[in-house]
Formats: C-alpha cells, structure tokens, sequence
C-alpha cells in the first residue's frame, strides 16, 4: 500500500488528468478553447507540476510544466492561429503518459518512463505556434512579462511609516533561537518555487514559528524568478542550535548556496510581523502592499491559483465552510473503509434474520418483541440506505471516459462519429461503476469499428456523413439499464451466421433460430467477423469479455439490430450486489435462494402440465411459450425430495430474454440476503454449479443461491 501522501497525490493527480481530458474533447468539439478552458486547463497543469515537483517526480513535473506553457501563451496573447486539435493531442498525451506512471504508483511501484520526447515534441509545437503568430520564438514570455510588471511597480511611488522602535527585550522562551536564512538553488535547476516549498514543508515540524520571502509561493507566478534573483529568505524560531539549522538546510537538493546568521531577538526581522507593525500603503491610500524587494518584485495577486502540493492527509472539499464553523461539508473517505461498513451491515441484516426468526420462539404470542422487532427492521432498513447512498456514484465519469474512445477511433479510421449521453447522472454501488467500464469500452468500440459506416458510404445511404454513438443510462426498479445504440449498418445476420457455422457454436436448427439469437452469437469467445485484424477488433476477444464482465456483476446483456438503421446494446445491472431480496425455497433438508428480480411467477402445477419434448426433456407451457424445466433434486442429488411436480412448486425464472422453470418443494419466504463465497466444504461434498454464493438463514442454517444466468446455459450446455 502507497504511503498517505502517495495516495492523496495520486488520487488528486487522477481527478485533474480527468478534468483535463474532458475540457480538452470537449474545447476540440467546439472548435476552440475558451477564456474559460484555457484557465482550468492551466491551473490543473500547474497543480500537477507542483504537486509531482514537490513528490520528486522529476518527469512527470517537466512534462506538466511544458504543457502548461503552451496554455500560458494562449491565455497571454490569445493568439488568431490555434490548432485545437493538435493541442488537444498534447494534452491528451501527457494524460495519458501521466496516468500509466499512476497506475505504477498505485500498484506499489515507481514512476520510471521518460518523458523526453513529449517535452521536446511540445516544445517545437509551442516553438511553431509562435513563428505561425508572428511572436519571436526565443523570447520566454513569463520573464519578459515578469520584468515589464517589476518595472510599472517600480515607478509607482509608497509610503511606509516609521519603524518602532525595537524592544530591548528579546521576549524568546529559554533555549529558543531566531534565524535568518537565505537559500540560493544551483542554476538551472528550475522551479525553484516548489523547492522552496519542499524546504518549508521539511522544515514545518521542527520550528516554532517560520516567515518566508517571497509569502506566497505556489500561487505567485513570479516566486520562482524572485527566489532565482535573490534568493530564498527564511525567517523562524526553533530549539535547534546553529550547527544543527546549517546541517539541516544544507541537505536541500540543487542548493548552491546558504546564508545562515542567528539574530537576538525577532525584532532584528525587519519582516517579523508584530503587532506594532505600521501599515503600508500606496499614496493613495489604497490597499496595503508589500515591501518591494531588491532587485525585483513580487507580482500582486497575479498567476493562477494552485492548490499547494503538500497534499495534506486529509483532503480539503472544495465546498465552502458550514455556518458556525462547523468544518467542511464534505470530506473523502478510503473506499475499504466504506467496504468495511457495508460488511458489518450485512452481518446486521443476518443477526437480525437470527433474532427475528429463531426457532425457540416459533408460536410464541409475544406482542411486545414483535413491535421491536418491527422497529429494529425499520432502522436496519434506513442504515442500509444510509449506506448504500455513500457509496452510490453516478456514471458520469465511466459515461463520459468514452469521447475518448470515440475521437480516438474515428481519427484512426478516417470514419466521423459522435457521442450523445444521455442519463449519465444515474448513480450505481461503487464497485459496479468500476468494473462496467471495460464492458462499455468494448461495446463502444464494436458500435464504432463495425457499425458507423465511412462517411461516403453513409452519404450514399441517405444518412449524414456524422454518425451518432447514443449511451444513455436509467434506473428501473432495482436494475440499472445501459443502453448503448448506433445509427450505422446494423449487424450483418447472414455473415454472423456464417461464421457460427464454421465455429460450431449452433446447437439447435438454423430454422428456429431467432434474429436476437443470432446476433447472441457476437458474445461467444473467438467470435469475429472481421476478415482482417485491426488495432481495434478481428481477434475475436472483447465482446466475450462484455459478457464474462456483467455476468460476474449478476447482469445480462442483450444486442438487437435492424439492418441499414444500426444496432442496440442493452445491459441491465442490479444497483448493488451487497444486499438483495431473495425468496428460499425447499428442496428435500436444502434450501436454495433466488434473487427476486430473476423470478416471474410461482405456482402449483396441475396433473399433466408438465409433458416431454422430443428429445426427452421436461417442459411446461407458459402462457404461450413452451419452457424447460429443472428438477433441482436431480440436479444437484438431494434426497427426500418432493419427485411428483403437482406436490411441489414451479418458480418461472428470467435469465435475460429466456425463460424456465424449476422444481422446489415448498417455499420458504422472502428475506434480505447477504452474498457470500461458498465455503470450501460445500464444494466438496456437492455439485456447485448454477450456484453464484451463499447466505445464512435466520435458523443458521445455509442456503445457496441460485444463479439464473447460469442455471440456463446448462440447460443448453
């Protein structure tokens, strides 16, 4: 595990590299980027070079810093030639070269590729764009616009009030020393600011009190030159002898220099602030400003605010402060914690389930204990929520990752498409919105790669040269729904019947094979229609991965297409997986679980309902469709189990657009469930197939849980 500061970088640096990919598409989709762009993307940019300088991250700091630039001439000059898209791909770039050195920190190891040749790639561009403009090349613009705003300050005229006199006493405790520091870094070295910073930040915990020229670090863009011009003043108290402060500031990286004097009292700091302090003020008596310094000056509230890169253990939310100084409104919390709490709220629900429904009080009157039990339900359902809502998250940001696919794909293959979003405020459990990102990628990808058409291809067809990606999202009862639709050519039935044949994946008559049974063929593994592969499909791997994917998430995923007009993924996904309703029924001394949005109906059937197909196979008559059935007892061998279906009880499943059914002896109620891992034990003294987990009972006992999906495929298997 990274140490904390590790993470809370690693963790802000994500949400920028995040910040910065969406301003960017979206900037290029508008053809340009605004004041407003250009400022956020700036300030990310900045923050990350001094968060990354700061953590010693000597790459990544560079390449932020060369980014940020090229975004410092725009918002400088607002030059007439700006190539959106060649910019974007920069930015782009240096996200995603950022993002793989996280993924390596996150993982426990080391940012270690070079970031030499994006640097120098920038540097040309910003280099170009410049010549392009009309502006010299060779002419750094931060220092030229440094030394105009040092010289319109120098001509402005100040008063400053007559210093007190100093006191005689020193007023230090015993054993406390006053220091006056000057650090000069190696030439070259650049961003002196954040080393500066680096110097504080080391010195934080072992002073007393500490006062620094120039004040404002990180957020004036002009300290760097200031500490690059006269160096880096220091002022503080601390028990430390002076041998000690001088070994101490002697170990700062790149220093050159260090001018160390040990003063009587802090009155000797011309820079102390007391509360004798006389104001300074401009003639006109305006707002106070500060002492100039020598040879330079300090840019008044100029620059970009950055957040300071010391990263704090706990982040700040950007929200403000609570009436009464309360605190923040918000704080962040480490996922495993909240992990940790929805496990122990499960082990609520089960003690609950023990309590409630313990054998010892079965025909029991006891009025009292059942109104508290009431109330206990009650509050257990609220906790629930409560907890479930800190960890839903909308897909927003799973939604919006695809323009990113999608511009990708559509440069590389010559095609022109776009990305409409629709219900991306819908909110899902936190491990559900991670893991469906990979099936989206997948999915969008197939609507780009086989279903957009090339744009002289779509014009011939009557259609517009720019095809249209919609992936909207909704909430239906206890589902989410995510559909993902294309206007393109739609799914080629006859050559994805074809290559069915030839992989020997048909196992009924073509004849009785449905549209949608057919396009189900794109999810077998190996399965591709493309004659040749490409960096994007022909492998055959990816749309069987979409299916693995939500499978393991208790989804299904359905696609239908109508040929010329495009085609639509559909994927439905429980809210969360941690606690869902389930009806237990009884086989033989077994009990079994079933998810209640799986079940469509249960009944006793009548003598003779249940007939044999040709093949042999039990079935039974649904409304007007004819399903299997599973006699669960044979399945999985119990014994003393109900064999005469008029005895017992069919449950009619949904596993997608499918439907059977199964036998049970009686059914035993409706309770929450908590999933749980099947015990080892189990798998060894039966057959565990069709089973996705476990959960324990109010009596103790364990009951298994069925798996639709799965119960299904080995029906067909």
């Amino acid at each position: 595990m990274a140490e904390p500061m590790v993470e809370v970088f690693i963790y802000e640096t994500r949400q920028f590299l995040e910040q910065l990919e969406q301003i960017s598409l979206s900037s290029e989709e508008n053809g340009g980027f605004s004041v407003e762009d250009v400022n956020e993307i700036f300030r990310a940019m900045h923050t990350i070079k001094g968060s990354a300088a700061m953590m010693m991250y000597e790459e990544i700091s560079t390449l932020a810093h060369s980014v940020e630039d090229i975004f410092y001439y725009i918002r400088e000059i607002n030059p007439p030639k700006v190539d959106a898209t060649a910019i974007t791909d920069i930015v782009l770039n240096a996200v995603d070269f950022i993002r793989i050195e996280m993924d390596k920190l996150d993982a426990g190891g080391a940012p270690d590729m070079s970031s030499t040749e994006l640097r120098e790639y920038t540097h040309n561009f910003l280099r170009e764009m410049k010549i392009a403009n009309g502006d010299d090349p060779d002419v750094d613009l931060r220092k030229a616009n440094n030394i105009q705003k040092a010289k319109e300050k120098k001509a402005k005229q100040y008063y400053i009030g007559a210093k007190p006199e100093k006191p005689a006493e020193t007023g230090l405790e015993d054993g406390v020393h006053v220091y006056a520091a000057n650090i000069h870094f190696s030439e070259g070295c650049e961003m002196e600011e954040v080393r500066a910073f680096g110097v504080i930040n080391n010195l934080k915990d072992k002073v007393i009190e500490l006062h620094h020229l120039p004040e404002k670090i990180l957020e004036d863009e002009t300290a760097g030159d200031t500490i690059k011009s006269i160096g880096f003043r220091l002022f503080f108290t601390t028990k430390m002898t002076k041998e000690q402060v001088d070994s101490e500031l002697n170990q700062t990286i790149f220093l050159d220099k260090l001018e160390l004097e040990e003063l009587k009292s802090t009155a000797e700091c011309e820079y102390w602030p007391t509360p004798e302090t006389v104001a300074i003020n401009a003639l006109d008596n305006t707002e106070p400003i500060k002492p100039e310094l020598p040879q330079t000056a300090a840019e008044e509230g100029g620059g970009a605010p950055a957040a300071p890169a010391a990263m704090p253990a706990v982040k700040r939310s950007a929200s403000p402060p609570v009436h009464g100084g309360e605190g923040a409104q918000m704080i962040s919390v480490r996922v495993d914690k909240l992990d940790r709490l929805m496990d122990l709220v499960g082990e609520v629900v089960i003690a609950e389930a023990m309590v409630i429904q313990n054998p010892d009080l079965a025909g029991l009157e006891l009025g009292n204990f059942q109104k508290a039990a009431r109330q206990l339900h009650k509050i257990n359902g609220e906790l629930q929520d409560s907890v479930m809502a800190l960890r839903m998250v909308p897909l927003e940001g799973t939604f919006k990752k695809m323009n990113r696919i999608v511009r990708d794909m559509t440069k590389k293959l010559g095609k022109k498409a776009k990305l409409v979003l629709v219900g991306e405020d819908t909110e899902v459990d936190k491990n559900i919105n991670e893991h469906i990102s990979d099936p989206l990628m997948h999915i969008v990808r197939n609507s780009v790669d086989h279903g957009i058409e090339m744009p002289d291809v779509r014009v011939a067809a009557g259609k517009e040269a720019m095809g249209t990606v919609t992936l909207s999202a909704a909430n239906l009862g206890g589902e989410v729904v995510i559909t993902i639709k294309d206007d393109g050519g739609g799914l080629n039935k006859e050559k994805i019947l074809e290559k069915a044949r030839k992989n020997g994946i048909i196992n009924k008559p073509e004849s009785e094979l449905t549209d949608k049974e057919i396009y189900s063929f794109i999810f077998a593994p190996g399965f591709s229609t493309k004659e040749k592969v490409t960096e994007f499909s022909g492998r055959g791997v990816g749309m069987d991965v979409v299916v693995a994917n939500i499978k393991s998430l208790g989804g299904q995923v359905v696609v239908d297409s109508i040929p010329g007009q495009g085609s639509t993924t559909t994927i439905k996904i429980p809210l969360t997986l941690a606690i869902i309703d389930g009806m237990s029924v009884g086989v033989g001394d077994s009990s079994f679980t079933i998810p209640i949005s799986c079940i469509s109906r249960s009944f006793r059937p009548e003598p003779g309902q249940i007939f044999r197909d040709p093949d042999g196979s039990e079935m039974i008559m649904v409304g007007e469709k004819c399903c299997p059935v599973i006699r669960l007892y044979e399945m999985y061998g119990i014994e003393g189990a109900v064999t005469e279906p008029e005895e017992g009880i069919i449950l009619i499943l949904e596993a997608g657009d499918k439907i059977f059914g199964i036998l049970s002896d009686k059914l035993l109620g409706v309770q929450e469930i908590v999933v749980k891992p099947i015990p080892q034990f189990i798998h060894k003294v039966m057959q565990t197939t069709g089973i996705s987990g476990c959960t324990l009972l109010g009596d103790g006992s364990i009951s298994l849980i069925l798996d639709p999906q799965k119960l299904h495929n080995m029906i067909y298997s």
